[in-house]
């Protein structure tokens, strides 16, 4: 589960300020009710003036002197909150907005700072209600991650990005939301049955992603035992064996996973990368190839196809392959050894001066990795 601490109260507040600079706007336009007394009115234009210098503390004082005097505004109340909000005191915040709601009940503004001050206070299930009432998507999906509400706030982010798709902010907080999403479905599947081939599956991959490799291997091996035709097991397997240089082992999964699914090109990789490892460029060869014609242009067949072209012998083959990975791949690192693997072949085949422009590449490559 992801902890309420995970929340940086520091994004939370620049969203915030994002959100109040229409309200910081109406604080200053607006001028009250035209039958204001003239102290208050008085005290009203130097809250303003105030608030322009950004002098929040003074504008706070001279707000809390108007709502002393005409305490039946509630914009005024409004104004109190922003002023309290910009300087940073959201609990502070929180008596004035209620107040303006209580005066006002249709009021949005106050609905929406008093939602974005809930939260920053911590009190995301307060503040649920008030941000649902004025659409706030984005404050909506963060106050929901923090009171386990998975699949709303996963919803409810992703509206959010409709609108503003490289937020950085809202990008963080979606990879949260499905990150517990998830959790909540894998925690939901084991509890329902612990023992069944999906659970087995669930804790191999865990094993897996902390390379715990004989604890994977057991689990995916009582998950096959259970159920030896769900497709994807074998691949998970065989990634298992790889990731431990057990490449006939890996092969044998691959193998069984390319049978149970022949349309699968990410088996037919793993299967051809995992013979050209055991040192079968040719039969690697065939499984790059008709990969490369399931799902066409993925860099890592590319480059693997570009080796297994190369070691049968098939120079022209070699080189349309490795010249497409440096195509999609420019400046990566999988580009680098591209370019040299391309040397070495045109070095092959007496093309110095081809060779030498490739180690160039491969060296201004080296000396300067593109930052992932």
């Amino acid at each position: 589960m992801i902890r309420t601490s995970m929340i940086r109260t520091l994004v939370i507040r620049l969203m915030m300020i994002r959100a109040l600079s229409v309200l910081f706007v109406f604080a200053q336009a607006s001028p009250g009710s035209p039958d204001r007394s003239p102290e208050a009115a008085q005290h009203l234009q130097a809250a303003v003036e105030a608030e322009r210098r950004q002098d929040f503390e003074n504008a706070i004082a001279e707000f809390r002197k108007v709502t002393g005097l005409e305490p039946a505004d509630p914009t005024d109340f409004v104004r109190l909150g922003n002023a309290y909000m910009e300087n940073h005191q959201y609990g502070e915040a929180l008596p004035a907005l209620k107040k303006a709601l209580e005066l006002n009940p249709t009021l949005q503004k106050a609905e929406q700072l008093l939602g974005y001050a809930l939260l920053a206070q911590g009190y995301a299930g307060e503040a649920i209600p008030h941000l649902e009432k004025v659409g706030q998507v984005g404050a909506l999906g963060i106050a929901q991650i923090q009171t386990g509400q998975a699949s709303a706030a996963v919803s409810n982010l992703q509206a959010a990005l409709a609108k503003t798709p490289d937020d950085l902010d809202l990008l963080f907080y979606l990879s949260q939301a499905s990150e517990m999403l998830a959790q909540q479905s894998l925690d939901a599947l084991t509890a329902a049955d612990p023992n069944s081939s999906r659970s087995h599956q669930v804790r191999a991959h865990s094993y897996y992603l902390s390379h715990q490799f004989p604890e994977a291997e057991k689990e995916y091996e009582q998950a096959l035992m259970l159920r030896p035709d769900v497709p994807g097991l074998h691949l998970e397997l065989g990634e298992v064996y790889a990731a431990s240089s057990q490449w006939a082992k890996a092969d044998e999964e691959f193998l069984a996973e390319t049978r149970l699914q022949p349309g699968n090109g990410e088996a037919a990789y793993r299967l051809g990368d995992a013979r050209l490892q055991e040192g079968e460029p040719a039969e690697a060869l065939k499984e790059l190839e008709r990969s490369d014609l399931l799902r066409p242009d993925m860099s890592e067949t590319l480059y693997s196809l570009g080796k297994a072209a190369a070691l049968v012998g098939d120079a022209t083959a070699a080189q349309r392959a490795l010249t497409r990975v440096i195509a999609l791949e420019r400046e990566s690192p999988l580009a680098a050894q591209a370019h040299y693997t391309l040397a070495r072949l045109y070095r092959q085949q007496g093309k110095r001066q081809e060779a030498e422009r490739e180690m160039q590449q491969f060296h201004r490559l080296q000396d300067n990795p593109r930052r992932q």
